[in-house]
């Protein structure tokens, strides 16, 4: 079975994002903020203790170290930068998941850091390590694409075991890569069109590109983000369409 994965937990103080509480029950994997994107301890505590509330396996949802661009600007760090950042994020959700009786069951890093994670073996490999040094039951969420078994070998040289995600509402390049967010058509808005995406990869295993291409991809989970303005029904239907 597919499953479902939503970033979430990204409000920050007074200020709120997505709809947490309405979403948390359609949805079987909660990808939560760890602070330096969005998120604060307050937040993190509240967001673990939904999740084990509605039975949502929790993940860690790691970032460049950039509150302001939401985590979505590529920041310069070295390998043992990312690996610390990483390290010190994951510490912190783990914290208030042992605090709740829970654990944290796999990392899928955030933004640009997922992004660069994707391009560079090095930062994979960093983040892989980082990962293996905290615990090797925990496993790490990429980008499913057609180079799935380089990521898978290397992944195994440190012990960790991969998730594959694919996007519902967002349009993928005809390699494999999400169109980038500075495009106006790197989102998916029509109910029908995404309906339509989900029955193709349940049924047939391929998602279109852009351009047509049949993308066949490995899907263990399936994100959808909460920061839209029909999240909640979108995420109902993707839910309905997958069953």
């Amino acid at each position: 079975m597919i499953k479902l994965n939503c970033d979430m937990g990204e409000s920050f103080g007074v200020w709120k994002m997505g709809a947490d509480e309405q979403i948390m029950p359609y949805i079987d994997m909660a990808n939560l903020a760890c602070g330096f994107h969005a998120s604060d301890a307050v937040t993190m505590a509240r967001s673990v203790s939904l999740a084990k509330t509605h039975n949502v396996t929790i993940g860690a949802h790691p970032a460049y170290q950039d509150i302001v661009g939401f985590g979505r600007r590529s920041i310069q760090c070295t390998l043992e930068e990312i690996k610390s950042i990483v390290l010190y994020q994951l510490g912190a959700l783990s914290a208030f998941c042992k605090a709740n009786g829970t654990t944290v069951a796999y990392v899928k890093p955030h933004g640009a850091l997922y992004n660069d994670m994707m391009r560079d073996e090095n930062i994979f490999k960093a983040i892989l390590s980082a990962i293996s040094s905290f615990d090797k039951n925990i496993k790490l969420m990429i980008l499913s694409s057609p180079r799935n078994e380089e990521y898978s070998y290397t992944a195994k040289i440190y012990s960790i075991e991969l998730l594959y995600e694919v996007f519902a509402d967002r349009n993928y390049n005809d390699d494999g890569s999400l169109v980038s967010r500075v495009h106006d058509n790197a989102v998916i808005h029509d109910e029908l069109e995404l309906v339509s995406r989900l029955v193709n990869l349940k049924e047939k295993n391929f998602i279109q590109s852009i351009n047509g291409v049949k993308l066949f991809l490995k899907a263990d989970t399936i994100c959808v983000h909460g920061d839209n303005e029909n999240a909640v029904e979108f995420i109902k239907l993707i839910r309905k369409a997958l069953i």
